[in-house]
């Protein structure tokens, strides 16, 4: 992955691609600053899934940065944002849909033996897991939340 941001780092210079260049500079940015952290703690090679981890955090900062632009009418960042976004999504991998998240969720509450809303916290650590890259957390909370409800 980190190539391929090196390769897409280049493409986007020749292309004079501003929007492109200045999101893949800001990933390159936080996978720096991780690396970093590992080396403190005695780690030197940032992995994939570490990568994945990143990656995902910016995504979930550009979606709540364009939820708060949007409330404040500031319609031009929630769009600079976006643009950002949809830069980011495109090096995630495919988003797991709503059935196949449940699918999941279903798995998992049969193998936890999860019974109500108490038991969701067993239930989010392993689903998280299960699903770490293909889905967004907010979006399995309200599917474990949904389902355990429903059992009560």
């Amino acid at each position: 992955m980190i190539e391929q941001l090196q390769e897409d780092l280049k493409a986007a210079m020749r292309a004079k691609d501003k929007d492109r260049l200045r999101t893949i500079r800001s990933i390159r940015a936080a996978l720096l600053e991780r690396e970093i952290e590992l080396r403190a703690t005695g780690e030197a090679v940032l992995t994939n899934d570490e990568a994945l981890t990143v990656l995902q955090k910016q995504a979930k900062k550009r979606r709540d940065a364009i939820d708060q632009y949007v409330a404040a009418g500031r319609d031009d960042l929630a769009h600079t944002e976006q643009v950002e976004l949809d830069i980011i999504t495109a090096y995630l991998p495919a988003q797991a849909s709503d059935a196949e998240i449940e699918t999941h969720v279903q798995d998992i509450i049969r193998k936890t033996g999860a019974q109500s809303l108490a038991d969701m916290g067993k239930v989010m650590g392993v689903a998280m897991q299960a699903l770490k890259g293909k889905a967004d957390g907010k979006r399995i909370s309200t599917v474990v939340k949904e389902m355990l409800r429903s059992k009560q």
